[in-house]
Parts: structure tokens; sequence; C-alpha cells
């Protein structure tokens, strides 16, 4: 914003031949123009205050965007990682399912024998003994 200084309106002056007047009104041009002079350079200044707070926003701007390139990048890598160790986590599964099927058939058929092998140490001593009764 422009300062109440910079915003005086210049009064038209009536010269007359008197030279006391015309000195009054050199006089008068002479501070308006100092009071413009004075006023340009204080927009100057403020043009050069805006101007140093756009390259330290733009200097913000240029590193933030250095920063989400290099968090992109990253993850990127992280993505590619995740992806790499889902896919081994879904083999590891895969291999306990089947290894935990085989170890429990196994079990089973470990039953079975047991029991088939109980069964026939009973009718081997039977038969044992029956032929021992003869």
């Amino acid at each position: 914003p422009l300062t109440r200084r910079c915003t005086t309106r210049f009064v038209s002056l009536h010269l007359t031949p008197n030279s006391a007047m015309a000195a009054q009104a050199g006089g008068t041009l002479q501070n308006y123009n100092n009071e413009l002079v004075s006023c340009i350079e204080e927009l100057r200044e403020k043009r050069e205050e805006l101007n140093r707070s756009i390259a330290a926003d733009e200097e913000e701007k240029a590193k933030i965007q250095n920063d989400l390139r290099i968090l992109t990048e990253r993850l990127s890598r992280i993505n590619d990682n995740l992806a790499r160790k889902i896919a081994s986590r879904t083999e590891y599964d895969k291999t306990i399912t089947e290894t935990e099927a085989a170890y429990s058939k196994i079990l089973e058929s470990s039953q079975t024998l047991l029991h088939v092998l109980k069964r026939e140490s009973v009718n081997l001593c039977k038969k044992k003994q029956a032929s021992h009764g003869n």
C-alpha cells in the first residue's frame, strides 16, 4: 500500500507576474518534486523488499520440490521392497500350509501303522499262546 505522503494531490498554481509569487510557486514546485522523488524511492524500496521475499519463497519452493522428489523415490523403493517381501511371505505361507498338511497325513499314517502293529502283535501273541497250549 502506498503511504499517505505519496498520495498527496497536486494543487494547480496560478502564476502572476509578481516575482515573489513566482518564487513561491517555484518553491512549491520544488517541494512537490522532492516529495515525488521521495515517493518513488519509497516505492522502489518496497518493491525490493517484495523482490527479496519472492526470492526467499522461490528458494523454499525449490527445496520442497527437491525434498518431494527424494521422498517420492524413497516411497517407490519401499513399495518395490514391500511387493517383494509380500510375495516371499505368500510363498512361506504356501510352503507352511503344504508342510502342515503333509505332516498331518504322516501323523494319521503313523497312528494307523501303530494301530495295525498293535493288532498284529496281539494276534501273534494269541497264536503263540495257542501253539504252546497244544
